[in-house]
């Protein structure tokens, strides 16, 4: 019987390295703001679009709709976004961030990209090569 060797199966590795780095950047947004990672993906998705549907945010951060749903209840409890009916749809909600949402974005933001930066940093010479691999696997798989 053929055997798989995990540590260097491509799919195994991505999970693991996924699961990491999320772990590493909740500490960018967590203690600060006491975020879950699903009500981060919604906050950053609303503070990039502006405003969007729960499907589209589903969609675009790869969430399942319940944990979508669960993180915009919760960002709704704190007072971080509103909903409201959409003119296209009417079993559909559009949802925006209010001022307070705004604002713990724009904090969280430049830490993001610090984040990022320390990564990147981390990487030196081999960065470019990294991302030029990434842009090829979503073009290959999300497609």
């Amino acid at each position: 019987m053929t055997k798989l060797d995990l540590e260097q199966f491509l799919p195994y590795r991505l999970n693991r390295l996924s699961a990491a780095v999320s772990r590493e950047f909740q500490s960018v947004y967590g203690p600060h703001h006491d975020l879950t990672t699903p009500e981060w993906r919604v906050l950053a998705t609303l503070g990039q679009f502006g405003e969007s549907s729960a499907k589209e945010i589903g969609r675009h951060s790869s969430m399942h709709k319940t944990k979508v749903s669960r993180a915009v209840r919760a960002l709704e409890m704190r007072r971080w976004l509103r909903r409201r009916e959409s003119e296209e749809d009417r079993r559909e909600e559009i949802l925006t961030l209010t001022a307070q949402g705004r604002r713990a974005y724009k904090d969280i933001v430049p830490k993001a990209l610090d984040f990022e930066q320390r990564i990147l940093r981390d990487l030196g010479p081999k960065a470019p090569a990294l991302l030029a691999a990434l842009a090829r696997l979503e073009d290959v798989l999300l497609r």
